[in-house]
């Protein structure tokens, strides 16, 4: 896979969580009159109304670059046509709660789309060996498949970040598999989704300011359910058909726990209750923050173990997940029956250490933040000045970034730090793609002098975080699932030199993203030396990739 290839999936991305970003907020103040508001209930964790309509910016962002790079298949059309209905269904959920057999038939309309339009269905199952089975059990089982992976997926959305994390840590492992084997319509489908949970992520991590609610859940869930099996039947059809149990990962054992016990207690099976894996870890005294990145930990293991034991025996896949599964659930159980609590007295779940007085001082912490910004600016420029080339897709982006950020700076009461965020990323984004696609001979030949660079600004970023502990900023969940999944990027095998550019682009860009966090979070006035440093960035490539 080239360079320009691994760009355009990076832009797919990009875009996706830029349309996200800039859709949530808007919706999120129409969300009473829309009568999309989350109100507490016994069963539920959350204490004030929220906002449900992430899903809104989930789905458009993601699909409006699926439309644009999609090929034009049957396939592609009927997934399409699921993923709309599906969010018709969940909007009006959002709106006034269906039920959830009126859901099922949104669900089932966009499976059967899928399967008997689209052509999509499980042709190779675990334990038979490369045998196929008959068209009339493989297309009714991937119908109920994909209905129970929406579910699944649906009922895992019960705490702040939760279902838009495990299931980005999905999308990625299925990302990187889709990349190895070429599956070029998976990894667009894929790309464009993280980029919309990413941009959602950003309101949603704890403590939440909206909810994805049912429109973002299902498409979400249905999304993961066909990518799976497009994956695994024809992508490569060599996979082991077991590793779907360790793609899609906890929601699937959770759900079937959640069933045994409702059917157990002589409840209903579809009415909601608070014995999920995650309402469990509540009442043994987790904090809320603390009970999300424990689960995002269990899933991120079944992952990486989805890609690492990719060709392994059926049996010894399926081993893997139910003995962990086990180990979890009878863990929960035994904690439980003990009467377990995690935290005794402390209810802040933060714990606070004073610093020495002389790091508190201004000019200490003012030296150190001013040598990240001196950083990030010098990367930003040097980019767009010494790439060798600047594609048009890039610079014509970059034009339109720019026109935004003028925008914000000569009229200072537009000034919003949410959309100067948005700039900073995206372009972060092209000056990284720029700078490991297209780079100058002299720095191929001194790489190491990129290395050395990200490192100290690694170390600076991290002393700038330490100096600042005195104010809000700390690591949150999607900090964790960040360094989650940059840890997964370090591990997972490499496939040439395209891999390691794609490892490396990956960790250039979350170091730069955190240096730009904290300094966006000292800004003062969006008419800076920064913005102006963005601009100059955002004129160079603009200029070079459409004069």
């Amino acid at each position: 896979m080239s360079n320009t290839e691994l760009g355009t999936f990076l832009l797919i991305a990009i875009i996706s969580m830029a349309i996200s970003m800039a859709i949530i907020p808007v919706m999120m103040r129409f969300a009473s009159v829309l009568g999309m508001v989350d109100k507490p209930e016994p069963r539920k964790v959350h204490t004030v109304p929220i906002p449900r309509v992430g899903g809104i910016g989930i789905v458009i962002g993601a699909l409006v670059p699926m439309m644009i790079w999609l090929p034009d298949t049957q396939l592609i059309h009927s997934f399409i046509f699921g993923s709309i209905v599906l969010f018709i269904f969940g909007i009006c959920d959002d709106v006034k709660e269906l039920g959830h057999y009126v859901k099922f038939i949104g669900q089932f309309i966009a499976a059967i789309a899928v399967v008997y339009y689209g052509g999509l269905y499980v042709e190779h199952f675990p334990y038979i060996g490369l045998d196929t089975i008959p068209e009339s059990i493989g297309k009714p089982f991937t119908v109920i498949a994909i209905v129970g992976v929406i579910n699944a997926l649906n009922h895992s959305d019960g705490l702040d970040g939760l279902a838009g994390g495990e299931s980005l840590l999905s999308f990625s492992a299925i990302a990187y598999l889709a990349y190895l084997y070429d599956g070029f319509s998976v990894m667009i489908i894929a790309s464009a989704t993280i980029g919309g949970i990413f941009g959602f992520l950003r309101f949603n991590s704890h403590p939440a300011r909206v909810f994805m609610g049912d429109g973002g859940s299902q498409f979400i869930g249905y999304t993961l359910g066909v990518l799976v099996v497009l994956l695994t039947q024809e992508v490569n059809p060599v996979l082991s058909p077991a590793i779907p149990l360790l793609l899609i990962g906890l929601p699937i054992i959770d759900i079937l726990a959640v069933f045994y016990l409702r059917a157990k207690g002589g409840m209903n099976l579809f009415r909601a209750t608070k014995n999920h894996i995650h309402h469990r870890l509540l009442e043994l005294g987790f904090y809320h923050y603390e009970s999300v990145m424990l689960i995002y930990s269990i899933q991120a293991l079944f992952v990486i173990c989805a890609i690492f034991l990719r060709y392994e025996n059926d049996y010894f896949i399926t081993g893997i997940y139910l003995i962990t599964s086990a180990l979890v659930f009878t863990g929960l159980t035994f904690f439980q029956r003990q009467g377990y609590q995690m935290h005794q007295s402390s209810n802040s779940g933060q714990q606070s250490r004073s610093l020495p007085g002389f790091l508190t001082d201004r000019h200490m912490l003012a030296l150190p933040n001013q040598v990240l910004e001196t950083g990030v600016m010098i990367f930003l420029v040097g980019a767009a000045l010494m790439s060798v080339t600047v594609p048009v897709d890039i610079g014509a982006s970059a034009l339109v970034l720019l026109l935004m950020l003028l925008i914000l700076v000569l009229v200072p009461r537009l000034a919003n730090l949410l959309l100067l965020r948005l700039v900073v990323f995206v372009s972060i984004g092209f000056a990284v793609y720029l700078s490991t696609s297209y780079p100058p001979a002299w720095l191929l030949e001194q790489h190491y002098l990129a290395f050395v660079y990200f490192a100290a600004l690694t170390i600076t970023g991290f002393m700038v975080f330490r100096m600042s502990s005195a104010t809000n900023i700390r690591i949150s969940t999607l900090d964790y699932l960040v360094i989650i999944i940059a840890l997964i990027v370090a591990v997972v095998p490499e496939n040439g030199d395209s891999g390691t550019g794609l490892i490396w682009m990956a960790l250039q860009m979350i170091v730069l993203f955190y240096a730009s966090e904290l300094i966006l979070q000292r800004m003062d006035t969006v008419r800076n030396r920064f913005t102006g440093a963005l601009i100059v960035m955002l004129t160079l490539v603009s200029m070079r990739g459409l004069l």
